[in-house]
């Protein structure tokens, strides 16, 4: 019995997995193995995809790749970028730039801290694995600056909510898992329909719905969950609830990130970046914090207002989940922080 129905869609590389690829092409040329066709790397949950390098070029104490990148079925707006990684000799340990097309952030709240490269914490250990696994493998020295561009990045942020974020003149070098996977509508409602169906006819009790991999992670362990009572809802909260609504089950645990679990808090039924945002007017007035009108994020909000931010977005999402479920069916909510720790929960036994 599978958690999904076999589906057409073709998933695709995140930025920071194309980066990662460009940085292991550039080194191959700096450090005398010359431009290398394709690469191989090692992506966070162990998978091993080919890239083919589109780009070389080199000069004096440097070198360049770049990655055309692939998004597969999914209609990001990267796909068919070309990511670029040049890299030269640092003054001493990994050291990340942002070139071309790529961001800076501005403001707190994101995981990188204000003045940064918008590159992502897990992107960059990636580039920094790779640095110090071809260092070792070719006796060189793992002391490397690496620039990641993406020529014509700075239009392609417009279409982005990166400027809202405070990340300013480019995109976001993006991906905790490498892969992109296909972001159709349809067809990720559909799995979750049919995720809902698998675990009516095997008679489960309990079931969970999570806005991603981190905190599907954490409400499986807190409550021992097979994998087939765990619903695949990332930023569907809406769709899930409308079809539990239908065909409910007896008890529903709703877990995420405080990002999306304060915009489902708030009534927000879609939880992705591009169509809902955080009202922090709103959670100022709320939690009766002026300073939260002036937040740019949720984590950020979180730094400031503390647990009374968390418990409230706990309490006030399950009761936004309670009203769109009959009545009888047990609710409760786990909010969590990047780390993947538990900030708040709310209807637990």
């Amino acid at each position: 019995m599978t958690r999904k129905p076999d589906t057409p869609l073709r998933r695709g590389w995140t930025t920071g997995a194309c980066a990662t690829a460009a940085t292991r092409a550039a080194l191959s040329l700096l450090w005398g193995e010359g431009a290398v066709p394709r690469v191989c790397i090692t992506l966070p949950r162990g998978e091993t995809p080919e890239f083919v390098i589109a780009h070389h070029a080199s000069g004096e104490g440097w070198a360049e790749a770049g990655v055309i990148k692939d998004a597969g079925d999914d209609p990001d707006v990267t796909h068919g970028a070309m990511i670029i990684a040049r890299v030269a000799r640092s003054e001493g340990g990994v050291v990340f730039r942002a070139g071309e097309g790529v961001g800076r952030v501005t403001m707190p709240g994101l995981p990188i801290p204000p003045g940064e490269p918008a590159i992502n914490p897990v992107p960059r250990q990636m580039m920094r694995e790779t640095v110090e696994d071809m260092a070792e493998r070719l006796s060189e020295s793992p002391d490397i600056e690496i620039t990641v561009s993406v020529p014509g990045g700075a239009a392609l942020a417009q279409k982005t909510w990166n400027s809202r974020l405070g990340i300013k003149g480019g995109l976001s070098i993006l991906g905790t898992t490498g892969i992109v996977r296909p972001f159709s509508c349809a067809a990720w409602i559909a799995s979750i329909h049919r995720g809902i169906d698998v675990a009516r006819e095997a008679g489960l009790d309990h079931v969970a719905g999570c806005t991603g991999a981190t905190s599907e992670q954490v409400v499986q362990s807190l409550y021992d969950l097979p994998d087939h009572a765990m619903l695949d809802m990332g930023d569907f909260a809406g769709g899930m609830l409308k079809y539990l609504a239908r065909h409910p089950l007896p008890r529903l645990t709703v877990g995420g990130g405080i990002g999306k679990m304060v915009k489902l808090a708030q009534g927000a039924r879609d939880l992705h970046s591009g169509r809902s945002q955080v009202d922090f007017a709103g959670l100022a007035d709320a939690l009766a914090i002026p300073d939260l009108k002036y937040m740019n994020t949720a984590l950020q909000a979180y730094d400031v207002a503390g647990e009374v931010l968390a418990e409230w977005v706990a309490q006030e999402s399950r009761l936004k989940v309670l009203s769109m479920l009959p009545k009888g069916v047990a609710v409760d909510t786990v909010v969590i922080d990047r780390a993947g720790v538990v900030l708040a929960r709310a209807g637990a036994a």
